[in-house]
């Protein structure tokens, strides 16, 4: 058996004992679910909007399309390794997102009179109790990717996170024009703890400084910035005047994010796809 320290590319492509061949495939399944609900949702299949608790708009549907595609790109990337470490922070973005969104959707239902939400709830629950258990599994996993996170993903995911925290504070206080198209009061919640989610993402790259943490948080990304970058450029156009200044500053870290997972995805030695050893850079 390779050590972490003489791991070959051969033995980071084929899995390790820890990752079991169904294992893989499950999670390749679930990255491939999690793509088609995004294309559904992105094109605005009658099907896929369905799994959000009320109608929305166009520009809404294709942020939730970007949030799943990240998802199920994060989830083809570990099944495809076999690096299934990095589902603890995988799992610990979900606990904090579907916990929130579930707590919100019951008070709605239980507190607002909406009984119509209760079936969501339950749904984000049961996705909540799943993460718990995936993320105590996970973090007992063994790494198998000893790299270091390079410095500068460090800096920019503790960049990210402090927007991600910033931008879901403002949503949870249901500010107008924080976003760069109008949203409804109980989207505003939802995305809050989306965001806040993604800030915890990032938190726990930033704590746990290994390569197998940063490499799914970079390819989440760039599906995430791919999938909506092309809309909100199209939105220049249309976009009300209350709400350009948030376009341009979102537009903006989609470019710098993009960057940053191109960079170290495809260009960094150390880090690209195709190496498997390599330190810090």
């Amino acid at each position: 058996m390779a050590t972490l320290e003489h791991a070959t590319d051969r033995d980071f492509w084929s899995g390790g004992p820890e990752a079991k061949g169904w294992q893989r495939w499950a999670l390749l399944l679930f990255g491939l679910l999690n793509l088609a609900l995004a294309g559904g949702l992105f094109l605005q299949m009658e099907w896929a909007t369905q799994v959000w608790p009320w109608p929305d708009g166009r520009l809404s549907y294709i942020f939730v399309a970007s949030i799943f595609a990240a998802v199920a790109v994060a989830l083809l990337w570990i099944g495809a390794t076999g690096e299934l470490r990095p589902l603890t922070a995988g799992a610990l973005n979900l606990m904090v997102t579907l916990g929130g969104i579930t707590a919100y959707l019951l008070f709605l239902a239980l507190q607002g009179g909406r009984p119509e939400v209760l079936g969501y709830a339950a749904a984000t629950g049961l996705g909540f109790l799943v993460s718990v258990v995936a993320f105590l599994w996970a973090r007992r996993v063994p790494v198998r990717d000893p790299r270091p996170t390079p410095t500068g993903a460090l800096v920019s995911f503790l960049l990210f996170a402090l927007v991600l925290i910033a931008a879901s504070i403002a949503l949870f206080m249901r500010q107008e024009a924080i976003f760069p198209w109008p949203l409804n009061p109980d989207t505003s919640m939802l995305f809050g703890w989306i965001f806040l989610g993604d800030a915890f993402y990032f938190l726990y790259g930033l704590v746990h400084r290994r390569w197998h943490n940063a490499a799914p948080q970079l390819w989440s990304f760039l599906a995430y910035d791919l999938l909506l970058l092309g809309p909100l450029v199209g939105h220049l156009d249309a976009v009300a005047a209350e709400h350009r200044p948030s376009l341009l500053i979102y537009i903006s870290v989609l470019l710098f994010s993009l960057v940053v997972a191109v960079v170290y995805l495809f260009v960094n030695p150390r880090t690209r796809l195709w190496s498997a050893r390599g330190g810090a850079g």
